[in-house]
């Protein structure tokens, strides 16, 4: 019979393995932002995360591997379960829309880092380039489905999420914080003010 301190013994084992992991993909995002992608190696990423140069390849596989899990992680930040309750739970346009650019405002805010690093980065990954696209088209996709319920919508569906997208993005958004001196509440509601207006018959900032 298996006594409790061997069950705890497999409980904390399988703990510090997740904090390994959690350890070494704060590194890899900490070093791929501050050095690049292509200028930090598995061994700058090991040395950071306080491991060894072999428990990196066998948790993440190799370089690629850590950029993906940094990926997955932006994506996490962002909260994405409740913008899907807020679209669910009203059906008003303009509250659907705020839904959604309130979700890209804390992508941006949260992990504009590593969206901007994917994009660099898929210059020479193939792999990371089709992450960073992917990325836009699961976006575009969401705005689809739901600009398609909108009666009021002030144009096709396709020239509104074009609309969406060249307004409400990560270049936007830096440019507005980082060289405007802009705050993240100040361009949401900017955001909302201009493509309710530019969307939405009868919009009003």
């Amino acid at each position: 019979m298996e006594t409790p301190r061997r069950k705890y013994d497999s409980l904390k084992r399988a703990t510090q393995a997740l904090e390994t992991r959690a350890e070494i993909a704060r590194a890899a995002r900490k070093l791929f932002v501050e050095q690049g992608w292509a200028a930090t190696t598995v061994r700058d990423v090991a040395r950071e995360a306080g491991v060894s140069v072999p428990t990196v390849y066998s948790v993440y596989g190799n370089k690629t591997g850590l950029a993906l899990a940094v990926a997955d992680s932006a994506d996490l930040s962002a909260d994405g379960p409740r913008m899907v309750e807020e679209l669910e739970s009203d059906a008003e346009p303009a509250r659907q829309l705020a839904a959604m650019i309130g979700y890209d405002r804390r992508l941006y805010e949260r992990s504009g880092d590593v969206i901007v690093l994917m994009r660099e980065a898929g210059r020479v990954e193939p792999e990371l380039a089709n992450v960073y696209s992917e990325g836009r088209r699961r976006g575009d996709e969401t705005r689809i489905q739901v600009f398609s319920g909108w009666p009021r919508l002030r144009m096709d569906v396709e020239t509104a999420v074009d609309v969406y997208a060249a307004l409400c993005n990560i270049d936007v958004y830096l440019t507005l914080i980082n060289e405007r001196g802009w705050s993240a509440d100040r361009v949401e509601r900017w955001w909302n003010e201009v493509l309710t207006r530019e969307l939405l018959v009868g919009g009003s900032p």
